[in-house]
């Protein structure tokens, strides 16, 4: 008579698929407040929209644009990829004429190339002009600041490539405000920004509006 003996093996341990992280989650709170704002807003096809990251938000329009009826819809904070993801939810179901945009200084900031900068600005124009063709879109050039000074040749790099793609597509217009903002030491001027060194004074804005009247202009 033979005994047999079973080696059980202990039990595999299956780990838990990883968890799938949205990069985007992080704004739904400032998209739903955006999207209650625009649903109290009247707004007809063909308004201007501002669109982009804080100096967007902080941009006082109806200061700056009395009576024009421009609408603001920053989000600080946030980069290209950000307003692109979130353009069907607070641009394009409005059909802009025009969209004013800043972005890019966070992307820089955070490490992105500047050929990723401007691949992400196609990307976004591509994205506001698919069921709207005509709308112009308005590229407010990455600004230089003293607390971002050691990435200006990075922000130098990224604003040449995105004006070469403005100038070769009809309805986008690269606004330079980086020569206004230099002193006469080639650095930024230091009344242009508050404490951070980052975000502008109400004297910073005034340049941009200034140039950004030029550029609505054309």
């Amino acid at each position: 008579m033979f005994t047999v003996f079973l080696l059980l093996a202990p039990p595999v341990e299956i780990a838990p698929p990883p968890r799938v992280v949205d990069p985007f989650a992080k704004w739904e709170k400032n998209i739903v407040a955006l999207e209650k704002r625009l649903t109290a807003t009247t707004s007809k096809p063909g308004a201007v929209f501002f669109a982009g990251s804080s100096s967007i938000v902080q941009w006082d329009v109806k200061k700056s644009f009395p009576d024009a009826g421009y609408i603001n819809v920053g989000f600080g904070g946030s980069v290209i990829a950000d307003s692109t993801h979130f353009a069907h939810r607070i641009l394009t179901p409005y059909k802009p004429a025009t969209i004013v945009f800043y972005a890019g200084d966070n992307d820089i900031g955070r490490g992105n190339k500047p050929q990723q900068v401007a691949d992400d600005f196609k990307a976004f124009v591509e994205t506001v002009r698919k069921d709207n063709p005509s709308c112009r879109v308005l590229f407010i050039a990455v600004k230089p600041s003293i607390a971002r000074w050691k990435k200006f040749e990075d922000q130098k790099k990224a604003n040449s490539l995105v004006k070469a793609f403005c100038e070769k597509e009809k309805g986008l217009v690269y606004v330079d405000v980086v020569p206004v903002m230099l002193g006469t030491d080639g650095t930024p001027i230091p009344e242009l920004f508050v404490k951070d060194g980052l975000h502008m004074t109400p004297k910073g804005y005034e340049l941009w509006t200034a140039e950004l009247k030029k550029a609505l202009a054309k």
